[in-house]
C-alpha cells in the first residue's frame, strides 16, 4: 500500500490515477441517434482494429492494444465473449465500443469513445445507451469499467452522469508510449513527457 505523500515516477513513465466504476441496474439517457451517423457491430480484423483503436484514443495515450502482439490481440477480438461496435459515419467507423462478457455474470466495458467528428454530437451518450442495453442484455450482474487521469478530461464525468458508481482507485505505473512504442511526442500534451 502507498503511503501518504510523493512517490516519484521514474523518468520514461507515466503514471495514472485508475478509477474502477461499476454498474449494478441499468440507466438509459434516451438520447436519439445522431443525424447520419448508424450503430453497427463489427467484426474488423486486427490492422482495422488497430486503427480504430488509434484514431479513438491516440490523444488519450490509450496503449493497451497497440503493445500487444497482432495474435494477442486477434485471440481477444475474435473471442465470442467479445462484441464490438462501431457508430458509422459517411461510411467510415467512428466510434468504439467494446463489451467482453468472458467473466461469467458480467460485463466489462473494455473500450469506449468517439472520434474527433462525433464529439459534442451526442453521439457518445447514445452509444452508451446502447452498451448499456447490450451489457444487460442477457442478464449480468455486473457492468463495469476502468478510466483514467490521462484519458479525456471529461470521461469520468461522463461516466459517472452515466450512472456508474466509482468502487475503486488505482495506481497504474506504465511506459510512456511516446518514448517507448513509436506514439507521436505531440499526443496528450496534457501528460508532460519526463526523460531520463
Amino acid at each position: 500500500m502507498l503511503s501518504d505523500g510523493f512517490h516519484n515516477v521514474p523518468a520514461g513513465k507515466i503514471a495514472m490515477v485508475v478509477t474502477d466504476l461499476e454498474m449494478r441496474v441499468p440507466k438509459l439517457r434516451g438520447v436519439a441517434c445522431p443525424d447520419g451517423v448508424r450503430f453497427d457491430q463489427i467484426n474488423p480484423d486486427v490492422a482495422e482494429y488497430r486503427d480504430l483503436f488509434t484514431r479513438v484514443g491516440q490523444d488519450w495515450l490509450w496503449f493497451g492494444r497497440s503493445v500487444i502482439t497482432d495474435a494477442a490481440l486477434a485471440e481477444i477480438i475474435n473471442d465470442p465473449l467479445v462484441h464490438i461496435y462501431t457508430l458509422t459515419k459517411d461510411g467510415k467507423a467512428e466510434a468504439l465500443l467494446e463489451l467482453d462478457f468472458r467473466k461469467n455474470g458480467e460485463c466489462e466495458l473494455a473500450y469506449f469513445g468517439v472520434t474527433a467528428p462525433l464529439i459534442g454530437t451526442g453521439a457518445g451518450a447514445y452509444l452508451m445507451d446502447r452498451a448499456i442495453e447490450l451489457a444487460f442484455l442477457d442478464g449480468i450482474d455486473r457492468f463495469h469499467l476502468h478510466t483514467c487521469s490521462i484519458d479525456s478530461p471529461q470521461a469520468l464525468g461522463f461516466y459517472l452522469h452515466s450512472g456508474f458508481i466509482p468502487v475503486r482507485r488505482n495506481i497504474e505505473v506504465a511506459d510512456d508510449p511516446r518514448l517507448k512504442h513509436g506514439y507521436d511526442r505531440a499526443l496528450a500534451p496534457h501528460v508532460p513527457i519526463i526523460e531520463g
